[in-house]
């Protein structure tokens, strides 16, 4: 009986073990992500586990099956399926599914220390959301008041000569000065200002009176919103004369004390006529010319007005070597009546519509295609006579000089020692007509040879020695026996300043 029933009792065990392990064969077998498994897969009859931790500055992931001896059997879930926190000082959270194969992969997990971040950057884009907009009704605010400041100071131009060609439209504050404007948009360049801002000015210029006419044109002092410009206006048939002078007021690095300081080139057509209008500073004493027919000089005045010029020339003359450099230019109609005199007695030189620039790295000249020869009383005798190598720069510049001395010589007669001075007169004004022809001045200069008459008194007066020196070593016959523009500056500017230690 005892072993029947022992019997009985096994054989319910091995029923009871063959059930359950016919169950746990026909339990349903997961697959999941591995990241440690061969191909990548792995199954389980538990669940598919994702583990997600902090490497550094990053996050990292961790794929694997779930095996039946980690299961609660209470709620069948284990300790492992939900846990965050910290381990070897690097955050880390779990996760585990069973809802279908690999359904690990698409689990998403946030570390405990994400949520902070995520809640402050959260904060910082709200605040930035709220913030940008503020900043851009100010913005708008203040350009409004600025505008409505702007057309509160407004002063309207004068009537302008075309309403059509000079619209009363400012593109500037009108307290901005043209001095300052040209000097902001020059950046160095000494090129004058930008074309655009040019067309701008040269419309909004109102023609005053004339106070020059030549063989270009005319001259006319302007007005630009309360400040005065020339203008000098080319008529249509000189249009190349123009444009070469505009080229060369634009060269890099012209602009120079003692150089005419351009402004703008512009034309303006109503339908019937053209003309084209070069735009300079304005200087009220005008020409040389015209300044030393009315006014006398004082030894360091007319030392002055000698160095500013040849100042002018030695600038010109030169050639500055950089990837913004300015090129060797010589004038080629150097005289009294294209120099103007500043308020401060110094002079600028100006008319460069003949002027020729040296190009160092072919050694050529780029001659203007131009029926103008300049002046033919201030011609040297090597292009009076036609014996002068135009292949070769340094000759136009040897030519400037030989016309610089007959410009001393006009200064120096007006030069009040003791109150004795002479008339103003032109250079040869006792050999050749007002008006001379070429063969006339050839005749004079190249065959006869004359120069102005230098008085006996000259050598008593110590400026008048030098000035009468100079003048000599200017306009010798043989071109390259000349001084050069550079070292007749610097004898002028050593002069004065021995007289100023004398004082």
């Amino acid at each position: 009986m005892q072993r029947t029933t022992i019997t009985y009792v096994l054989c319910l065990i091995w029923l009871c073990q063959l059930c359950f392990g016919s169950i746990e064969k026909t339990s349903k077998t997961l697959k999941c992500r591995c990241d440690n498994c061969k191909n990548g897969t792995c199954e389980t009859e538990g669940y598919c586990f994702t583990m997600v931790y902090r490497d550094g500055q990053h996050k990292k992931y961790g794929y694997r099956c779930l095996k039946n001896i980690f299961f609660n059997p209470k709620d069948k879930r284990t300790d492992y399926c939900k846990a965050e926190g910290v381990a070897n000082y690097s955050t880390f959270a779990t996760a585990c599914c069973d809802d279908s194969d690999f359904c690990n992969s698409g689990l998403v997990l946030l570390l405990p220390i994400d949520d902070l971040q995520e809640s402050k950057w959260g904060t910082v884009q709200i605040a930035v959301a709220i913030a940008v907009p503020c900043l851009v009704i100010c913005l708008v605010v203040l350009i409004l008041v600025k505008c409505w400041h702007n057309k509160r100071l407004h002063i309207p131009l004068p009537p302008v000569e075309d309403s059509m060609e000079a619209p009363n439209l400012p593109i500037l504050n009108s307290r901005v000065s043209l001095k300052y404007m040209i000097e902001i948009t020059t950046s160095g360049s000494g090129s004058g200002l930008p074309l655009l801002v040019q067309r701008s000015i040269a419309r909004q210029i109102q023609l005053v009176d004339t106070i020059g006419q030549g063989r270009f044109g005319e001259v006319w002092k302007g007005r630009w919103r309360g400040e005065n410009v020339a203008v000098k206006i080319f008529s249509s048939r000189e249009e190349r004369s123009w444009f070469r002078e505009a080229e060369i007021y634009q060269t890099v690095m012209l602009r120079h004390e003692n150089i005419l300081g351009f402004i703008a080139a512009d034309n303006k057509d109503n339908g019937t006529w053209t003309q084209l209008w070069l735009i300079t500073d304005y200087h009220e004493h005008g020409s040389l010319f015209d300044y030393l027919g009315k006014t006398t000089l004082d030894v360091p005045s007319m030392i002055r007005m000698a160095l500013s010029i040849s100042t002018g020339l030695a600038h010109l003359h030169m050639d500055i070597m950089g990837t913004q450099g300015k090129p060797a230019i010589a004038h080629r109609d150097l005289k009294s009546k294209n120099i103007l005199v500043k308020l401060n007695g110094t002079c600028a030189i100006g008319d460069l519509g003949l002027a020729v620039r040296h190009d160092v790295t072919t050694d050529t000249v780029d001659i203007p295609l131009n029926h103008r020869v300049g002046t033919k009383r201030y011609m040297a005798p090597e292009v009076l006579d036609e014996s002068m190598n135009i292949e070769h720069f340094d000759s136009f510049k040897r030519a400037d000089v030989y016309a610089l001395g007959l410009i001393f010589w006009e200064i120096a007669r007006r030069c009040n020692v003791g109150g004795i001075y002479d008339d103003y007169q032109l250079p040869f004004y006792d050999a050749v007509p007002p008006d001379p022809t070429i063969e006339e001045m050839r005749r004079v200069v190249c065959v006869e040879k004359q120069r102005p008459n230098i008085p006996n008194r000259w050598q008593s007066c110590d400026a008048l020695h030098v000035m009468s020196k100079l003048m000599k070593e200017c306009w010798y016959h043989n071109a390259t026996a000349r001084l050069t523009a550079l070292r007749i500056k610097k004898t002028l500017s050593n002069y004065r300043a021995l007289e100023e230690i004398k004082m």
